[in-house]
């Protein structure tokens, strides 16, 4: 049997190398938190202020990963899909990237939290998006 350093024993079992392990097929993130919110018309306001950010027609909220990249074209890699919250991070060829975690509090209310680059400027910002009525 071959002797490696307590690091590569790691690195060989975290790999699935140095035993004997299940497979167990990949499965896509279904980010099934964004589903359960309404559809409608969101505000979004900068967390702590009054003043409205943005206001949104939401048909997918999916659409509140990309708040500082609305209609581009962006690939996403899902960090976290919980019940209750959801990381993403996107990034838009040409255009920026970002990092964005929505926290569901009800399906009308969620916190947003994101940042990235946009037009080759960081940004970030605390968002509450709640749902105002119909569109």
């Amino acid at each position: 049997m071959a002797i490696f350093s307590p690091l590569v024993r790691y690195g060989l079992m975290a790999l699935g190398l140095a035993g004997a392990a299940t497979a167990v097929p990949a499965q896509a993130p279904s980010l099934a938190m964004l589903d359960r919110l309404e559809k409608g018309s969101w505000q979004l306001r900068e967390r702590g202020k009054d003043a409205v950010v943005q206001t949104v027609c939401v048909g997918d909220a999916r659409r509140m990963i990309q708040v500082y990249h609305p209609g581009a074209t962006c690939s996403r890699y899902v960090i976290e899909d919980t019940p209750n919250s959801v990381t993403v991070h996107y990034t838009c060829p040409g255009a920026g990237h970002g990092r964005t975690t929505i926290r569901s509090e009800t399906n009308r209310l969620v916190q947003i939290d994101t940042q990235g680059i946009a037009e080759g400027r960081p940004f970030s910002q605390a968002i509450e998006a709640r749902r105002t009525g119909g569109c």
